[in-house]
């Protein structure tokens, strides 16, 4: 017989830490329960929270996926797990994954077991429908699409800001030390602007520190001194006073990717600019906010109309409210 609880499987604990607290305040954290298949880190003991760190604790995992009737998959990242989803057809279909985009993008690159699972899960979690159509299109999924910005990253913030006093223009590229940002792309299209008075800041705390390492040359090469590489992670008011002084922000990710920054960059009135050709880009202009086209990246600065629009539908759209109405309608 199945117990009641709602089983959440995840693999990342940026995310998951801030959603865990959400849960504890607005649900019944007595009936979730957490297995995180990564070394135990920055996360509140829980009895309700199982860390999965190697093979031989498979068994964790099988037991679990057949004691529970709803089962949140938090991206879908481990192989491990998706092989014990391929021998058990039953649990998938009490499967709920929260897409990510780097766990789906570019189908050509998946193998054939992840590509079978994908195609028997029965409900998608996701705010941008464009993604969803996706996996419908490339991987002959069919399921129920529910509608959830799913982590607290991805709500509207309000924050006092603290202004430098500097009149260089401050320009964010990238989210990630990952290469689909795309960095030394986006570095090409700016070495025009080079001698203007501009400083160049790239987030590069999390992802592959070698390729970090290569960003890290290219941008000093192009800008010298006007490069400000990020390399550690920040508490988030500080993160959000970093973002609340940049002006404009770059994100050349050729699919759907860094909406968190996105999303709170729009919020604080910034000028964004990334590809028309992706699914974010499409979601944006289904709930009229502006953003620009990358590459036709120009230095000047956001429409003061434009700029109060995209913030009062930020505000409005990614609101708490609706983010805990979200929740409960899958959860419950």
């Amino acid at each position: 017989m199945l117990k009641s609880k709602v089983l959440h499987i995840a693999t990342d604990l940026k995310f998951i830490g801030p959603f865990i607290d959400t849960i504890n305040k607005h649900d019944n954290i007595n009936q979730h329960k957490f297995i995180l298949i990564t070394k135990e880190n920055e996360i509140k003991p829980h009895d309700d929270i199982t860390f999965i760190n190697n093979k031989l604790q498979i068994i964790k995992i099988l037991s679990n996926l057949n004691q529970n009737n709803k089962i949140i998959l938090h991206g879908l990242f481990s192989n491990l797990l998706i092989r014990i989803l391929f021998f058990q057809p039953w649990v998938i279909k009490r499967c709920y994954w929260v897409m990510y985009g780097g766990d789906f993008y570019f189908p050509e690159k998946q193998n054939w077991v992840k590509k079978q699972v994908i195609k028997k899960i029965r409900h998608f979690i996701t705010y941008l429908k464009g993604d969803f159509e996706y996996v419908k299109r490339w991987y002959g999924a069919k399921g129920k699409y529910h509608e959830c910005f799913m982590y607290p990253s991805n709500l509207y913030k309000q924050h006092n800001i603290k202004l430098q006093k500097d009149s260089a223009l401050n320009i964010q590229v990238g989210n990630s030390a990952d290469p689909t940002n795309k960095h030394i792309e986006a570095f090409e299209m700016l070495r025009k602007y080079k001698n203007k008075d501009i400083k160049i800041y790239v987030p590069l705390s999390y992802g592959d520190q070698n390729y970090a390492n290569i960003v890290i040359a290219k941008g000093q090469d192009i800008f010298g001194d006007k490069f400000i590489p990020i390399t550690d992670f920040m508490p988030m008011n500080k993160y959000l006073n970093f973002l609340g002084n940049i002006n404009i922000a770059i994100f050349a990710h050729e699919r759907q990717q860094a909406m968190g920054n996105i999303i709170t960059l729009l919020g604080l009135g910034k000028k964004i600019y990334i590809r028309d050709s992706i699914s974010s880009w499409q979601f944006f202009k289904d709930i009229n906010v502006r953003l620009f086209d990358y590459p036709n990246i120009e230095l000047d600065s956001l429409d003061s109309i434009i700029k109060e629009a995209n913030i009062q539908k930020i505000k409005s759209y990614f609101s708490k409210e609706t983010y805990v109405k979200q929740l409960k309608s899958f959860l419950n």
